[in-house]
């Protein structure tokens, strides 16, 4: 049970993890395109800014820290036994 949970969780953070390189791509085109007068998308990418991106960005980190850890955790009870 333990694994299957792990499984799915890696999965759910590595689709996590490409959604944010996506949207950090995304903003970075859109930003390039703004300055040169070409419509791609920034005003929407800067509205969806604080309601979709940085939640994913503070899943990811948190996500990554509780996977660090509970690595972590699990060699260390393993080294001692």
């Amino acid at each position: 049970m333990k694994d299957k949970i792990l499984k799915w969780t890696n999965f759910l953070l590595m689709a996590d993890l490409f959604f944010v390189l996506f949207c950090f791509f995304w903003g970075v085109l859109a930003l390039i395109g703004k300055l040169n007068n070409v419509a791609l998308g920034f005003d929407l990418w800067v509205s969806l800014w604080g309601s979709v991106i940085q939640p994913a960005l503070g899943l990811l980190m948190a996500g990554a820290l509780i996977s660090g850890l509970s690595s972590w955790i699990t060699q260390r009870f393993k080294s001692e036994s």
